[in-house]
């Protein structure tokens, strides 16, 4: 259970300080930030009303240096993990405070200060003019992105994305892996909170539970902060696989809640004889293809069997995405 140590619920604020009428609350996930989070607290907008820091279990001196500036800034929120649950887990605990405690709008800004606080009224302004329920910062699609992000996360990055797209059914979604995000208050108090992912695909998943309740999503454009003293220890290569998984995991969750459970739409028939034509279509043409390199004969039946497999899979496969993204039109805020 986390432990909060500082700055007591019902902490009184000044309406003048509010962002447009709204009540802000900016939830900031930490591990092992002794050099970043006094950055990240300190550089936050006048118009944040609270500062939620959420330790997970750090073994370095965050603790130490967040219980200060809780001291000395009234809005700054410390809460303790006991156990390690990582980022997701940590972004949990911080929504169900913000809506345990009637926040209107929901901010995560990660602890390592790659979050610029400059684009945060851009990520608000949607979300408070009702034009969306959940809005994400795009990193990817700026004119300085190659140069600024490592181009193995870049990569990695824009891998994630395109199969985040599929399984989430927000088409128009890039970035996936952006934690700099913003949720109002109607989902704050729909969506499942304490079951929110708990480690590093939790972007993902979160973005498949708010498509399974119908919320509006707007990528932002952002600024790529780097180089500033920050510490990564994601290794895209090795998260990829196993994310990939997840991902398919979160595809099939999806396909089963949205379309058959709460609602039904005849496109699962249309993904499900697509996987199971286009799979076999792939691997016996690539069977083929062996043989034929191999200088074994290979009969016209089996080649055309092959091609209608795969041709009739692929065709289904697509279909599928364009019903999905159809079905997912009125999602896209603006």
């Amino acid at each position: 259970m986390p432990i909060m140590i500082a700055s007591p619920r019902g902490t009184e604020f000044n309406v003048a300080d509010m962002y447009r009428d709204k009540i802000i609350g900016v939830v900031v996930p930490c591990h092992n930030e002794e050099t970043q989070i006094a950055r990240t607290v300190n550089t936050m907008p006048d118009f944040v009303d609270h500062i939620v820091v959420v330790d997970d279990c750090s073994t370095d001196t965050t603790v130490k240096v967040v219980g200060k500036l809780a001291t000395d800034q009234t809005k700054v929120h410390l809460i303790q993990h006991q156990n390690n649950r990582g980022v997701g887990g940590a972004i949990s605990t911080g929504y169900v405070w913000c809506r345990d405690h009637d926040i209107d709008v929901a901010v995560v800004m990660a602890g390592d200060g790659q979050m610029d606080p400059a684009d945060l009224p851009n990520l608000l302004d949607p979300v408070v003019e009702d034009r969306a329920d959940y809005t994400k910062g795009n990193r990817l699609v700026t004119g300085e992105a190659w140069k600024k992000i490592p181009h193995a996360r870049y990569l990695g990055n824009s891998a994630l994305t395109l199969l985040t797209k599929i399984a989430s059914g927000y088409w128009h979604v890039t970035d996936s892996q952006t934690g700099y995000t913003a949720l109002n208050k109607k989902a704050l108090h729909l969506l499942p909170l304490e079951n929110i992912f708990p480690r590093y695909g939790m972007p993902n998943d979160f973005l498949v539970t708010l498509n399974i309740y119908n919320m509006r999503v707007m990528d932002i454009l952002v600024n790529p902060v780097y180089d500033i003293g920050e510490k990564s220890g994601i290794k895209f290569r090795r998260v990829i696989f196993t994310l990939s998984i997840l991902l398919s995991r979160l595809f099939i969750k999806r396909m089963v809640h949205k379309y058959i459970i709460r609602d039904f739409h005849p496109l699962v028939f249309f993904y499900t004889f697509g996987f199971l034509l286009f799979v076999p279509g792939v691997l016996f043409g690539l069977q083929l293809i062996l043989y034929r390199l191999t200088g074994t004969l290979v009969s016209a039946t089996s080649a055309l069997f092959a091609a209608f497999l795969f041709v009739s899979g692929l065709q289904s496969l697509l279909f599928a995405m364009l019903f999905d993204m159809e079905a997912n039109r009125d999602l896209k805020g603006g």
